[in-house]
């Protein structure tokens, strides 16, 4: 199965050189959906540019403090002389929603 994701700009550029390897969204019932083998295409806010991905694992967490624990920041998105902050989440994601859903990290590799 296909899913669609849009993304930023700095998180596609991540994804398309290979470097950041797991996608942090809400596991909210599109999501839910989400499975080992599937794919996504990811579409660039900013250029419009796309890029397919498969899905090599799915992990649920009940906040991202808690998915952040278990990934080294380059995986999840971050420079490494970034700071990785979980609280960067609460820009698209109220704290209500994460208690009603929980987060899901997707591990991806490119096609």
């Amino acid at each position: 199965m296909q899913h669609t994701m849009n993304l930023h700009n700095a998180p596609f550029l991540s994804i398309k050189s290979g470097t950041k390897t797991v996608e942090m969204r809400l596991f909210d019932e599109r999501r839910k959906n989400i499975k080992v083998g599937d794919t996504i295409l990811f579409t660039n806010n900013t250029t419009g540019e796309q890029l397919t991905v498969q899905v090599t694992n799915t992990e649920v967490f009940a906040t991202f403090d808690e998915l952040y624990r278990n990934y080294d920041k380059v995986s999840i998105g971050y420079a490494p002389d970034e700071v990785a902050s979980p609280a960067y989440m609460h820009l698209y994601y109220t704290r209500e929603q994460i208690a009603t859903y929980g987060v899901v990290a997707i591990g991806i590799k490119l096609c």
